[in-house]
């Protein structure tokens, strides 16, 4: 059955201050959108908006409300918490995961006020959610944009470090072969590709590693990579940007620590983007 999945649509950093995240990732080079408000919810966002997919940062502005279970994920770390595949048909994405033996809760409606100098835009949503325990603890779910038109400007997608979108993000699992049995499930046999010890999940856009903590650290031997517990931990994110030297002089202006690999990468430690592990790679 077709899935209606077309790509990864964003990936999502919890953060305890969402005003100093912000700061932190306009000096890292990007360029985070205005603020962002769940209607109903006590989450609040600033994105950073590629041409095809994002990096959210999300924070709590109000615990008094309903959180989703990021006050519970942000007494742990900081950090990637959630992948998001983006659907065209949110039906259809949850039958195909109904018929895969996963257990999708109905698609749902969620909006999120843009707060924009000239007023506020409502931006709207439709959701397939799956609970975590369903792929092994990782935190994924399906999103369709209703409101596209509102969601990108030009001014939103220029980055001063030249990004122009998400190559891969690098999960870590305890068991990488079931993790990647269970996103087959979700974005089907034929995205996935294996070796014994990694599998790569083409999304239709970026790709999903999936690997063990040894293999992990194989790959990206710079980083000090934490051992996940019984979840998975999407430990490392890769973003496209044009020319990676441009992108080390920026974050020398702004003298935050990087250093480069053999493949011409920058590389950023956790500590100085909010928990994640950041390589802006040529693409």
């Amino acid at each position: 059955m077709h899935h209606a999945l077309t790509g990864l649509d964003h990936v999502i950093v919890g953060v305890r201050d969402l005003d100093a995240a912000r700061s932190g990732w306009a000096r890292l080079g990007f360029n985070p959108t205005p603020r962002g408000r769940h209607v109903g919810w006590g989450t609040a966002n600033y994105c950073i908006m590629f041409e095809r997919d994002y990096v959210e940062l999300l924070g709590i502005v109000d615990p008094t409300q309903f959180t989703n279970g990021l006050d519970r994920l942000l007494e742990e770390r900081e950090g990637l918490m959630g992948l998001v595949a983006q659907t065209s048909d949110p039906e259809a994405t949850a039958a195909a995961w109904r018929a895969a033996g996963l257990e999708p809760a109905e698609p749902r409606a969620l909006g999120r006020v843009l707060e924009l100098p000239g007023g506020d835009v409502e931006l709207r949503f439709r959701n397939v959610l799956l609970d975590r325990a369903q792929l092994g603890g990782l935190g994924l779910f399906a999103c369709q944009h209703l409101t596209p038109e509102l969601l990108r400007r030009p001014a939103w997608t220029r980055h001063p470090n030249g990004a122009t979108g998400i190559a891969s993000c690098t999960v870590v699992a305890p068991d990488p072969a079931a993790l990647a049995e269970r996103l087959a499930r979700v974005f089907g046999s034929a995205a996935v590709t294996r070796t014994d010890t990694l599998a790569a999940i083409h999304t239709g856009t970026a790709v999903i590693l999936v690997a063990s903590h040894a293999q992990a650290e194989h790959l990206h031997p710079s980083f000090d990579l934490e051992v996940p517990g019984e979840a998975p931990l999407v430990a490392v994110l890769a973003v496209k940007v044009a020319d990676p030297d441009k992108a080390a002089r920026f974050l020398g202006l702004q003298g935050l620590p990087h250093r480069r690999d053999a493949s011409k990468a920058v590389l950023v430690d956790a500590v100085h983007a909010n928990g994640v592990n950041l390589e802006l790679v040529p693409g």
